[in-house]
């Protein structure tokens, strides 16, 4: 059963959906969360199976993205988003068909830093699956020239500026061809708004508001995967150039309860492949099931 649920963080409203279990009774929940310029749509796939496994999935868009308010739109802000995080589990706990002791976080992109960085504040979380995380930009950006990235980062002081003097953001593609001026600029770019987009109507916009990268500059998740007491889950692919393997690693490294999982692939393979996600999402639900069993 899926049912349409709004809630309330620091004053704006977050849409989304609850996924319930046919099981009666209190259950562990899951409260997915999107990556940098995502939409809980693309989610949805997810939560049917996690409530297909017996646990309540709840997915939402934050502010600013989607379905919820928030203004302005297509802006990623971290902090923001944080406290968006903590208001979905707020509600979670809140609610009659879930048990408040065994909510349990999912990620992804940098939703997977933002729910380490949730969990290592509230010792309540059960347990955390952070799935191709962020935990720093990549070293170099294949495909990138260095007038490319003068370019990008010109692009966002100027919409940092914009944000200062509260005028109307500077946006930008999220995804464009080499050469072009976007956060993700690559040959297989047409590839990746078809994995963004799963083929289907979607929120999910092409166009962001570029100042959330400073902010991401200075974004360093391992501190709190030192901090966590819940268990862990780190799920990475093998050729991921966007969040690569050796800083997905750290993660799960410096995590008192860290556990790795190494898939073949690149970081869109999670996105477009339904018989890799079988395999991925079997391994995070097991690893659920033994977490939150023992809470």
């Amino acid at each position: 059963m899926r049912i349409t649920v709004s809630f309330n963080a620091a004053g704006v409203r977050c849409a989304g959906y609850l996924y319930l279990p046919a099981e009666s009774g209190p259950v562990p929940c899951v409260v997915l969360c999107h990556g940098y310029s995502g939409t809980m749509d693309r989610l949805f796939d997810y939560a049917e199976r996690f409530a297909a496994a017996g646990l309540a999935a709840l997915v939402f868009d934050y502010r600013g993205f989607g379905e919820s308010d928030g203004e302005p739109r297509q802006l990623p802000d971290i902090d923001a988003q944080l406290v968006d995080i903590a208001a979905a589990v707020a509600f979670a706990r809140e609610h009659e068909r879930i048990d408040p002791g065994r909510v349990l976080l999912w990620g992804n992109s940098l939703g997977g830093a933002h729910v380490i960085t949730v969990a290592a504040s509230d010792p309540r979380i059960a347990a955390v699956v952070a799935q191709i995380p962020f935990n720093g930009f990549p070293k170099k950006v294949e495909g990138r020239s260095t007038g490319d990235t003068l370019k990008l980062l010109g692009a966002i002081l100027w919409d940092a500026l914009r944000g200062r003097l509260g005028v109307r953001p500077y946006y930008i593609p999220m995804v464009g061809h080499p050469g072009e001026l976007a956060v993700t600029a690559s040959p297989e770019a047409e590839q990746h708004i078809q994995a963004l987009t799963g083929g289907q109507n979607t929120l999910w916009r092409n166009t962001v508001a570029p100042r959330g990268l400073l902010r991401m500059m200075r974004y360093h998740p391992a501190e709190s995967a030192a901090r966590l007491s819940c268990p862990l889950l780190v799920c990475v692919a093998a050729e991921d150039r966007e969040t690569p393997l050796e800083n997905s690693r750290e993660l799960a490294d410096r995590a008192p309860h860290g556990e790795l999982r190494v898939y073949p692939g690149t970081h869109f393979t999670f996105y477009t492949n339904p018989e890799f996600r079988d395999r991925v999402v079997a391994d995070q639900i097991d690893f659920y099931r033994r977490t939150s069993a023992s809470v």
